[in-house]
């Protein structure tokens, strides 16, 4: 055995190790594997057994936390390639399978890191679906309302989440058996060191031949080495307590020279295989498998007994030598990653004052917003791409972005809001157009309808945008309608002359029934009569040019002599004249609107005219008996009675507007 000149220091190592699994692994410096001075006192050394139960240990108890806090960091800088994308090819289900199979093996130690690899695939599987699921939404949501979208992900667990707790907690519960019985097993472990010291004292006490108590000696040296772990707190005395009395017996017993130098030259071998396994790993290309590896190394160092004194230095030179290297390596490798990041906090830090920029623009219309919502998605799959930041600013300058754009979408839902309560608007009023429109569609009154479908196109035209999922069927119908007057105007076109031939029959023919009617002697039967000949005369459509003069004159000449025959008034026929255009109004899509504007007009008419007469009637009281007064008085008695007799024109116009409208 070596005593502990030039021994690496298992303490750095520890601390290492810790520092390996603490939360701010990934950013801050690491501690080396460095040598120590060639000396060391009591309170200095620590054995081999308390580094090993610190590997084992600490994961059991406080390391887990930290891996599960950290262990995507971890894995995502620090295992190798191969590994990490055998993993990541694997879908949640395969994750899930593979879990439960791995949780059945005995050996929590061999399965640990398996089982927080799988643990980091899954959780980035279940991560990224997450993604997509929430992209997907902004997607559907875009299109209904033009690209409203929610800021947050969707944390529902599913049926592959259940089952994966339910695995792990499987492990959990292993894990927590398995320290269980490493405490036992600790127990034992010091019950059996410790009698191995009483037996060390016992055979240095001995005066058994050189050649029995060296044999024993290698025997308790075996037994010492097999022993496992054992409960912290008693690690360092054992191990002074045991070199202690190895060297007692190495001065009592006095191994012959030749025996101690073939020990010496098995020894020098061990070792100088240590230094070339540890320099093959500056061939490594992980960073945390070559230290794991230096690691173990050290702890098999540790291990080995003493070197020939001649080369004991230079076999430890060459140990540390390669040790140095790695830990330069990896101090380099520790740089570069705090250098991307900060190269990173940079960019994404320029990200957040354009994504601060995006919320400046003042968007008015959708195609703005859909402008300035390709933007802030160019913005965040940008940001993902990037990789991480110091993990002391790291959810700052996240809180940063993500309130740039939490503010952003919740102006654009504010926007489509109100979008949405136009559009509903603009329907509405379509739909108006289409029923007024489908209104006119029978008509024939193929000038005036023509010119009333091509306003409603117009009006069509200048109202905006409609909800999407409405927008084709409104269009369709509105078209229909416009489609269905036009065909059958063209089609009455095309056959033009055939029709007003067969409507210059009909007028013949009306004319001749009029000329040849009996009237009765009920004046308003008459009327009637004369008005429903009148109605059905303007129902009938075009005839050819050339008669329309000469019949519509000879149907106004017996019209108006059956007037003079039947003693009919002026007011009955202006009544009957304006009933006629009124009932040939009915057919109008915009009637109740005409209607209440001549009945505005009417009202209005007869109050300023009644006005009128009663000014007229009073001014007439205060001429004087003269001769120009007489002709004042005569000319304002003639203003009066015609203003009255246009006022019962009017009155009776007006009840005939109100029937209209009842």
């Amino acid at each position: 055995m070596e005593n502990t000149e030039n021994t690496p220091n298992p303490g750095i190592v520890e601390d290492t190790v810790r520092e390996e699994n603490s939360s701010s692994a990934v950013n801050a410096e690491p501690n080396e594997i460095n040598p120590l001075p060639t000396e060391l006192n009591q309170t200095e050394q620590v054995t081999t057994e308390e580094f090993q139960a610190e590997l084992v240990q600490h994961p059991a108890e406080d390391q887990e936390e930290h891996l599960e806090e950290h262990i995507e960091e971890l894995a995502a800088e620090h295992e190798s390639h191969e590994t990490q994308t055998n993993y990541d090819q694997m879908s949640r289900t395969e994750l899930v399978d593979l879990l439960e199979k791995v949780v059945k093996e005995d050996d929590i130690n061999a399965i640990k890191t398996t089982i927080a690899l799988i643990k980091v695939a899954f959780l980035k599987k279940k991560k990224e679906e997450s993604l997509t699921k929430y992209e997907a939404a902004l997607g559907a949501q875009g299109e209904a309302k033009e690209g409203e979208v929610k800021a947050e992900l969707p944390a529902e667990q599913d049926e592959m989440d259940l089952k994966f707790n339910e695995f792990f907690n499987v492990y959990k519960a292993n894990k927590a058996r398995f320290i269980e019985e490493q405490e036992k097993l600790k127990s034992e472990n010091l019950k059996k060191k410790l009698q191995i010291i009483e037996d060390l004292k016992q055979l240095i006490s001995s005066e058994e031949t050189l050649k029995k108590t060296y044999d024993e000696f290698k025997v308790l040296q075996e037994r010492w080495k097999n022993v496992g772990i054992v409960p912290r707190g008693e690690i360092n005395n054992l191990w002074q307590n045991y070199h202690f009395l190895v060297e007692k017996f190495f001065e009592k017993v006095k191994v012959n020279k030749e025996l101690k130098d073939l020990d010496l030259k098995k020894n020098l071998e061990a070792k100088m295989s240590l230094c070339e396994k540890t320099e093959e790993l500056l061939l490594e290309t992980s960073i945390l498998k070559s230290f794991k590896k230096l690691q173990k190394y050290h702890e098999e160092w540790k291990e080995i007994g003493p070197a020939p004194a001649d080369k004991k230095d230079e076999i430890w030179e060459r140990f540390k030598n390669a040790t140095d290297k790695i830990n330069e390596r990896r101090r380099e490798h520790y740089t570069r990653v705090e250098d991307e990041q900060s190269k990173n906090l940079e960019t994404k830090t320029a990200l957040c004052e354009q994504g601060e920029e995006v919320l400046t623009s003042k968007n008015e219309s959708i195609k703005e917003w859909q402008d300035q919502t390709n933007k802030v998605n160019e913005l965040l799959k940008i940001w993902k791409s990037i990789g991480p930041v110091p993990q002391k600013v790291n959810t700052e300058i996240w809180s940063r972005f993500k309130t740039s754009l939490d503010a952003f979408f919740s102006n654009k839902k504010e926007f489509f809001d109100k979008l949405k309560d136009q559009q509903l608007h603009n329907y509405n009023l379509k739909v108006e157009l289409c029923m007024q429109a489908e209104s006119l569609k029978a008509n024939t009154d193929w000038k005036k309808t023509s010119q009333e479908l091509i306003r409603l196109q117009s009006d069509w035209k200048k109202i905006g945008p409609v909800p999407k999922k409405h927008s084709d069927k409104i269009w369709k119908r509105f078209r229909a309608a416009c489609d269905e007057f036009f065909n059958a105007k063209s089609s009455y076109f095309n056959n033009i002359q055939t029709h007003e031939e067969e409507n210059l029959n009909k007028k013949n023919d009306l004319l001749k029934r009029l000329n040849d009617y009996q009237f009765s002697e009920d004046k308003n039967a008459n009327l009637e009569i004369l008005k429903n000949f009148q109605r059905e005369w303007t129902e009938i459509g075009h005839i050819p040019i050339k008669e329309k003069d000469r019949l519509q004159n000879e149907f106004r000449t017996v019209v108006n002599q059956h007037l003079d025959r039947l003693k009919i008034s002026e007011i009955e026929i202006s009544t009957l004249n304006y009933q006629n255009r009124m009932d040939h109004l009915k057919n109008d899509p915009n009637a109740r609107r005409v209607l209440s504007r001549e009945k505005e007009v009417l009202i209005n008419k007869i109050s300023k005219m009644k006005e009128d007469v009663n000014l007229w009637e009073n001014n007439i009281g205060f001429l004087a008996k003269s001769k120009n007064a007489a002709i004042l008085k005569e000319e304002f008695e003639n203003k009066i009675n015609k203003s009255k007799s246009e006022l019962k024109v009017m009155e009776a116009k007006l009840k005939i507007l109100k029937q209209q409208q009842v």
